[in-house]
């Protein structure tokens, strides 16, 4: 044990960082829990500002230590706990030995800056499960998405679940949140056409042009988009569902959009 090492789980410091699994405590505090090593590194790359690491030597392995290193080289402060006290603070199974502690911002509309020349952007509305927010982060991000307007959420973007699921990519500057109708004045002003999944719509998404500017809008799998997305100016498209089933995952759904978007793109 080093001498710096806190092993009291009913530490200060750890009842704090505990606390804020509760969205009471995030938004109270401005902060949040990223859980992991790659994470915590990711967070950093996309703009987070982490301000303490919480890191259990006995649980690190190679790549964790390697990611230690650069959050300390960093500047980021590196806290030093008992496997006992890190298991207060660890989510689940995942336990690799660095839970950090974020900074959380706003993220209005207004901020999010885009290409003026055919944007790609993803338009996420009402996705209730924080998992499914976060594979849609982490698709977007892979689908090289201009950006990301998350609408009317329900969940917290900031939930531990959701930087887990998007491997961080939520801290990105090109992800925003707004309401429906903040959103559509916004995709109108910029003259982006918005193509609202639907699962009824004629015109499926092999069909539809996406290689200009385009918003994919894309709903909760439960109630799927609200009726806000089906008024003038919004082009109602489809994933052809050929078997019992009438959609996918949500996050499925976004990832066969965004890259057939991405598809059409490249072979211009």
């Amino acid at each position: 044990m080093t001498p710096t090492q806190i092993t009291s789980r009913h530490n200060p410091r750890i009842k704090e960082a505990a606390a804020l699994r509760n969205r009471k405590h995030r938004d109270q505090l401005r902060q949040t829990l990223v859980y992991g090593a790659r994470e915590s590194v990711r967070a950093r790359a996309c703009g987070a500002e982490l301000a303490t690491s919480f890191v259990c030597a006995d649980l690190l392995g190679e790549s964790g230590e390697t990611a230690v290193a650069e959050l300390r080289a960093a500047g980021v402060e590196v806290v030093a706990v008992s496997p006992e006290v890190f298991e207060r603070l660890a989510y689940g199974d995942r336990q690799d030995g660095v839970v950090s502690v974020a900074a959380t911002t706003e993220r209005p509309l207004a901020d999010l800056r885009v290409p003026a020349e055919a944007p790609l952007i993803a338009v996420i509305e009402g996705v209730e499960k924080p998992g499914n927010l976060g594979a849609l982060l982490r698709t977007a991000d892979g689908a090289g998405v201009d950006g990301v307007v998350v609408v009317d959420p329900v969940i917290d973007l900031y939930n531990p679940n959701v930087i887990r699921a998007s491997v961080a990519t939520v801290f990105k500057p090109k992800v925003a949140v707004a309401t429906s109708r903040e959103a559509i004045d916004w995709l109108s002003e910029r003259r982006i056409p918005a193509f609202a999944t639907r699962p009824d719509a004629q015109e499926s998404c092999w069909q539809a042009d996406l290689s200009g500017a385009a918003a994919i809008v894309l709903g909760a799998e439960a109630e799927g988009l609200t009726d806000a997305w089906a008024g003038p100016g919004v082009r109602p498209i489809s994933l052809p569902m050929l078997g019992v089933g009438d959609s996918l995952n949500v996050s499925v759904t976004a990832a066969v959009l965004l890259y057939e978007a991405r598809r059409q793109r490249d072979a211009d």
